[in-house]
């Protein structure tokens, strides 16, 4: 298993540390450093940055909107950036929510999977450098009945085969990205309920003909060090709070329906209530201690050095961590130690 970095969204609080994070995780041994994206700061920019002041470590994006751009326009993004960074970018894809799709892109939310797979088909039709044609309900290349044609990506990417990584969460969403995926970014994953995730994941992969033996499982995971892993947790409330209870609409949030497939069902219901009603204090209180605990890294680097163990006999080939801490620094050094600790490198 290896570590990764997310760090997040620039604009979040902690930028003046990103840079320097990502080169000390460079020079650490860090496969990767992700960045995200929603309705602020683009991921893209943020990677080109980081890319130019580094030399070692793959930059990733997690993810890239589907709704944001044309695939065309994400397939001549990738092959710059790969390009650019010497053949060290991942491309991470995801539909984002309704409420971001279509209140700030302006693109409609129906038929996600679908949509997804025509995305990223038509991406990796372009980064081969064939012509770009494709007619499918929600994509036609060139349009009919006009002066298009179907062109040719013009320049000549790093890799003959850029990594495409989507960001699932629900069942039939695993199972797509089994089957079309290089790897997969989840979110909230917990070594002790990952098992039906893991499940359909590794059935859409057999439906394609394929393993998950070179399948890259890279979940996000706050990193908490500290003497009281309790007190750690605090840290991460905030975050838990907005995800299960903000990110979303009370009938279409992802991230609340998940933490009820983990058997949180009631908790994750007050949180919502609480979040959605103004009460974020009420919301942050409501995230139950057992949720915080079973999706992050908390306490000392021993703990966190047998949670690691934990994670990767469940499967996790890549584990990318986000600091919640004052110092990301001291916890990406904890991090590493923590990881030869548990001798699962």
């Amino acid at each position: 298993m290896r570590l990764g970095l997310n760090l997040g969204y620039w604009g979040s609080g902690n930028d003046p540390a990103s840079l320097a994070l990502a080169k000390q995780a460079d020079e650490r041994g860090y496969a990767v450093v992700w960045a995200a994206e929603a309705y602020g700061s683009d991921a893209v920019t943020v990677l080109t940055w980081i890319a130019a002041q580094t030399s070692r470590i793959d930059v990733g994006a997690a993810v890239l909107q589907i709704p944001a751009r044309t695939p065309a326009m994400t397939a001549m993004t990738a092959a710059t950036l790969d390009t650019l960074s010497g053949g060290r970018f991942r491309l991470g894809l995801g539909v984002s929510g309704p409420q971001v799709s279509e209140g700030w892109h302006g693109v409609r939310f129906a038929s996600p999977l679908e949509r997804t797979r025509e995305y990223a088909e038509i991406v990796r039709k372009a980064l081969r450098r064939e012509r770009l044609a494709h007619e499918g309900e929600h994509f036609t290349l060139p349009l009919p009945d006009g002066p298009g044609k179907a062109l040719r990506l013009t320049v000549r990417p790093a890799r003959k085969h850029i990594p495409l990584y989507l960001a699932a969460i629900g069942p039939k969403n695993l199972e797509l990205t089994g089957e079309i995926a290089d790897g997969w970014l989840p979110v909230f994953f917990s070594p002790a309920h990952a098992g039906e995730q893991l499940a359909r994941l590794r059935a859409g992969a057999e439906r394609a003909g394929r393993t998950l033996e070179d399948f890259d499982v890279v979940p996000t995971v706050p990193l908490v060090p500290g003497d009281d892993w309790k007190t750690c947790a605090d840290a991460v409330r905030g975050y838990a709070a907005l995800y299960l209870g903000g990110m979303g609409s009370k009938e279409k949030n992802f991230y609340n329906r998940l933490a009820c497939r983990m058997g949180f069902e009631a908790e994750a219901a007050a949180v919502q209530e609480k979040y959605l009603a103004g009460d974020r204090a009420g919301a942050m209180a409501a995230v139950p201690l057992e949720f915080l605990d079973a999706t992050s890294l908390l306490g000392p680097k021993e703990r966190i050095a047998e949670k690691m163990t934990e994670y990767a006999e469940a499967g996790v080939t890549t584990l990318s961590v986000a600091p919640y801490t004052p110092d990301p620094s001291a916890a990406l050094t904890t991090a590493v130690e923590a990881l030869e600790k548990a001798g699962v490198a």
